[in-house]
This record gives structure tokens, C-alpha cells and sequence, in this order.
């Protein structure tokens, strides 16, 4: 399940713990009655603070992700795959047209973004790691400025007379 979290990541880290969870769950790996590693453990294995897995799981507990027993740990709930596949899909959606309409207005083409795409799912990697070198190379692949439009020819004033100026030329 969970192996390592992103300290330097803009995502916090009991949210990385959740959404770690949240994505078993969704692609299966975690299934209803499933028992998740104790809190104390997990703090341990990751290095963070006790604190900050206790709010995950109780975030996780408060969506209906999980339910504790007493003395015995925390477990997924039953029932719970589909709606957090949904869930999970949707968030994955929402964030994919972002970078889309990012890319778009940067000038980077849909086959360039496929190719990045493709490249990146390819890797067995996390979601709050550093960016791979071999990913970071696509962007440098492609480095080219786009042209710049062509200035547009100035407009030559032509003087109007007016009524006047004409009367008095004659």
C-alpha cells in the first residue's frame, strides 16, 4: 500500500496517507473488511508523526472509508469500492483537464501531451515523488520557443483637411 511520502510535495502529507488509501481501495488492492496498517506502525514506517496518521484515518473514518474496533485496528468498510472509485475517478478527471487546458494554452499539442502521458504511465512511480529525469526529458525534447507572430505594418496616417483648409487652398 503505502511505502513512502513526499515531504518537499505542495500535497500535504495526511492527505497523501489518504488519498493513498482512497486509491487501493478504488483500483481494488484494498477491499471491504481489510485491515490497514496501525497507525503507530505506519507513523514509523514513513517517519512522520503519530499525529498525523491518527487524522488521517480519522478523515478516512469520517467519509465512511474505514471504522475502527477497539483493541483490534482500523478496516475498510464494506461496500465502499464503487462510490470510492467514482470519487477517486472524478478527482483523477478534474486534475487531467487542468493539465490539459494548461498544456493547451502553452502551446504544447495533443500528441506532445499524449507522448508525456503515455511516457509517465508507463513508469512505476508515486504520484508525490519528483517528477523522473526520463519525464523532465520530454520537456527539454520538445524545447522550442514558438514563432513570434508577425509585428503588423505600421499605419501610415494620411492627414484629412477639413472643410476650411480646403477653402483656403483654393
Amino acid at each position: 500500500m503505502l511505502e513512502t511520502i513526499n515531504i518537499q510535495s505542495t500535497v500535504p502529507v495526511y492527505q497523501q496517507i489518504e488519498n493513498s488509501i482512497r486509491y487501493a481501495v478504488a483500483s481494488g488492492k484494498l477491499q471491504g473488511g481489510d485491515r490497514i496498517t496501525p497507525v503507530k506502525e505506519l507513523a514509523s514506517k514513513l517517519g512522520v508523526n503519530f499525529n498525523t496518521v491518527a487524522k488521517s484515518y480519522r478523515d478516512l473514518e469520517v467519509m465512511g472509508l474505514i471504522f475502527t474496533r477497539r483493541g483490534m485496528g482500523c478496516f475498510i468498510r464494506e461496500n465502499v469500492t464503487e462510490k470510492c472509485a467514482k470519487e477517486v475517478r472524478a478527482q483523477v478527471v478534474q486534475a487531467l483537464h487542468e493539465v490539459t487546458q494548461s498544456a493547451k494554452l502553452a502551446g504544447i499539442g495533443k500528441g506532445e501531451l499524449a507522448d508525456i502521458i503515455s511516457a509517465s504511465f508507463a513508469l512505476n512511480s508515486t504520484p508525490y515523488g519528483e517528477t523522473p529525469a526520463s519525464i523532465m526529458a520530454l520537456a527539454k525534447a520538445r524545447d522550442h520557443a514558438p514563432k513570434p507572430k508577425p509585428k503588423p505594418k505600421p499605419k501610415t496616417k494620411t492627414k484629412t483637411k477639413t472643410k476650411a483648409q480646403k477653402r483656403l487652398r483654393r
